[in-house]
Parts: structure tokens; sequence; C-alpha cells
């Protein structure tokens, strides 16, 4: 293992992202190698680690001003062993190679966990949709479209939304590709409910990773109600993992976006998260504004010169990251577990350190993998694509219905992978161990490819 990633450093220098996600997943693929020595005679870990392709380019637009602007678009087609690539395209600022390396990688796992027929990608551009009109927006979004409709299709590559690309950004996105491919065909998924999207999407990420909280939970007789929740974010998995908290009893006390964060200590309730949506859906405003609309909250402000996030320095029995990458160090996670937190679960890809992970395993704090805990996004994504194919739309019940089968099922296999090789109860161990064996498995009997 050390090896591997000494020739993945020297490789891909500097793409620390992407490093900390593999160094994850082969720490704990270890007990599966040793027991299948053919999975090192076929070099799987060397194929695994490195994108079956890599597409960067250019991306020419006009803001309202006419003024021209160059941003960098890139997509990651890590692995299609079990399926088409399937995963997000994210715009904002920090977008690098890396970072579409390490969420396509992680994408790869978190699908084959699914039971969904489903490769692994993603996808973006380091473009700020922040402050620009819906008119710069659609030009962006063509000329992002018109290079990477060359490479997608329903059969081959299925994009769906990430952070600051949601229904707005896809419909422009569609439009673009069914003209250009003169076609109308499931290529995206997030679409409108008009055409061709499905119900529960926008909220399967957030429901999704609910419910798998509510299964980590009955593990151990136990429920989410009366329990205090801190919720990290304020877009679209933030609000419907409060939304989904709200209906099965719990209470939620902090919301927070890139400016700072509201502590709430009446709780987060139906009215107050309705204004949040309307803030942050509609208006595109800030989270300070929540503050301003209820005294009771304070508003902290982010800063950067700490070495932590006051936001998780509160007292509360679950703490569910929906934000970004590493947004929980070993000092944040240290103070969770002083406040009683006793369950951690990740709606966000990676927001974990390894530092903070180890901690929470260290001590006994049930912690769901982002892999695991947020695959309900992907999942009915995924049913997207089944209903596009027929033709078809099912009614809310049924989408919401087969998504709680699928949380449960991946609970489950979690458990059963972790236990199966010496780690029971370590849901990072079996969500790492049940994916990695059905993708290199699939890879096996596809040959040398």
């Amino acid at each position: 293992m050390t090896k591997i990633m000494e020739q993945i450093m020297a490789r891909d220098p500097g793409e620390r992202e992407f490093h900390q996600a593999v160094a994850e997943v082969l720490e704990t693929v270890q007990p599966v190698l040793d027991r299948n020595p053919e999975y090192r005679q076929a070099a799987i870990l060397e194929r695994i680690i490195e994108p079956e392709r890599v597409i960067q380019f250019r991306v020419p637009w006009m803001d309202d001003q006419g003024q021209v602007h160059v941003n960098r678009g890139f997509r990651v087609e890590m692995n299609s062993a079990l399926g088409p690539y399937k995963g997000g395209l994210r715009f904002h600022p920090s977008v690098t190679l890396s970072i579409m390396k390490f969420l396509a990688f992680e994408q790869v796992f978190k699908n084959a966990l699914t039971t969904l027929p489903l490769g692994g990608g993603k996808g973006g551009a380091d473009f700020n949709p922040k402050g620009r009109s819906d008119n710069e927006i659609m030009r962006f979004c063509q000329s992002f479209m018109a290079e990477l409709f060359r490479h997608i299709g329903p059969n081959t590559d299925v994009p769906a939304g990430d952070i600051g690309v949601g229904a707005r950004e896809i419909g422009f996105l569609f439009g673009m590709y069914k003209r250009l491919r003169n076609e109308f065909t499931g290529v995206l998924t997030g679409k409108s409910l008009n055409w061709g999207g499905s119900l529960i999407r926008p909220e399967a990420t957030g429901y999704g990773n609910v419910y798998f909280v509510a299964a980590m939970l009955a593990e151990r007789q136990e429920s989410l109600a009366g329990k205090t929740c801190l919720v990290s974010g304020s877009g679209n998995v933030a609000q419907f993992t409060v939304e989904k908290i709200l209906h099965l009893g719990g209470r939620v006390v902090t919301l927070s976006d890139s400016s700072g964060f509201i502590y709430d200590e009446e709780g987060i309730d139906a009215a107050k998260l309705a204004f949040v949506k309307e803030l942050k859906n509609i208006q595109r405003g800030r989270i300070l504004e929540y503050a301003a609309r209820y005294p009771a909250a304070v508003y902290t402000e982010a800063d950067g010169s700490l070495d932590h996030n006051p936001l998780w320095d509160h007292k509360a029995d679950c703490a569910l990251p929906c934000a970004t990458e590493n947004e929980i160090n070993g000092r944040d996670a240290q103070n969770l577990i002083n406040n009683g937190v006793r369950l951690v679960s990740e709606g966000a890809n990676m927001p974990c350190t390894p530092e903070a992970i180890d901690l929470f395993l260290d001590n006994n704090i049930l912690y769901a993998p982002g892999k695991a805990a947020n695959a309900g996004g992907v999942a009915v994504s995924g049913l997207e694509m089944a209903q596009n194919s027929m033709r078809l739309n099912w009614p809310r019940e049924e989408v919401d219905s087969r998504l709680q089968g699928i949380m449960k099922s991946i609970h489950r296999t979690c458990l059963e992978a972790a236990a199966a090789h010496g780690r029971p109860g370590n849901y990072l161990a079996g969500a790492n161990i049940a994916g990695f064996l059905k993708v290199v498995n699939a890879m096996l009997d596809q040959g040398l490819v």
C-alpha cells in the first residue's frame, strides 16, 4: 500500500484531495487483498486508481457587459465497470483536477453501493455562479456543453448537479445538448419534472442521509426523535436533511454558508426552514439574513484564521456535515466528542479529515462515510434514468419507498462487509470493502481493458 501511494504522489504531485481519498480506501481494503492474491496479480489497485479518461477544456463566455471570460472545464470518467459513468457537475472557484479526481474516485464506490448499474465520474468548472445573472449563467452553461456534449450520452456518461449546479443550470445544459445532438434523451439527471425529472430527486441526498442515520440508530434500538442535530451548509443537501430530521422528530440548531453560520437554540422548525429555502433557492441570499429575520438566532462570521469551526462546538447528539470537503478537522472532531455527539453522518463528500475520522472511530462514534450516507442522490438519479428509459414517471411514494429500500440495503451491506472482514460495526471499512469488491470483480470479469 505504501508503495502504491508513493507512486500516486510521484505521478500526480499536488493533488492533495485525490491522495486523501485514495489513501482512505487503500487502508481499509487491505484484508480483501490479503484474501484475494489474484487482485494483486491483475494489478487491480493500479487500474482502479487511474481514471479511464480525463477531459479538460476551456470554457469561453461573455458577461452582460460584453467582457469575455475564460474558465476551465473538466470531466473525469473514472470507472465504467458497472455501467455508464454517473456523477455530478460542480461549478465553484475551488474546482481543480485534484477535486474532480477525488470526487470521481469516491463516486465509483458510492454508485457501486446503490445496487444500480452505474459507473463513476465527476465534472465541473472553476466558474462562480454567485452574483451572475440568469443570462450569464445560461451563456456559460451553453459554452460548457458545447464541448462536453462530445463525451456524454445516456449509455455513456450521465452527469447530474452538484455544488453550483441546480435545476436552472441543468435546464440550460440540457437545452444546449438537445440542440447540438438533435435528440431528447435522459443524458442529464436532476431535470425539471415537466420534462423528464423524477419526484424526490431534489430531496434525495438529504433524505437518504437521514434514512441512513435512522438505520444506524435503529441498530442500537434508538431513533432520531428528540435528538439535537448540528447541520452545516444551507443548500439542497442541508435543506432536505433538515426537513427529514424534522419529519422524524429530531431538532436542528445550525446551518451555514461560506460567509458564516447561524445557531438557533430554539430549533429550526418547518416555518424557518421554508424561509431558508426561499432565501437560498429564490433570493440567493446569505445565511446572515436568517439571524436578521429570527433575532433569537446567533450569527457567527466565518474566520479562516481559526484552527477550528465554531459551528461544531455546540451541545448535540448528532452531526451531519452537508457543506464541503474537509470541513471537520481533528480539533472539530474533539469538540464534537466533548459536546456529547455520538453520531456523525456525511451529507457532503469527504467532509471529515483523516484525523477527524480516526478520532470518531477511536471513540466509538457512529460514523457514516459519505459514499454510503449520501448515496441517496445518485440512487434517485439512477431511478430517474430508469424512468426516462421507460418514458414514464413514478409517483412520489414509489420513488421515496425505493430510496428508503436502497439506503437500508446500503446500511446492511456495510455492516455485513465489515463483519466479514474483521471490522464489525465499522461503516467506513464496510462501505469501502463492499464497493471495492463489486467494482473489482466486474473489472476482472471484463478482462484487461
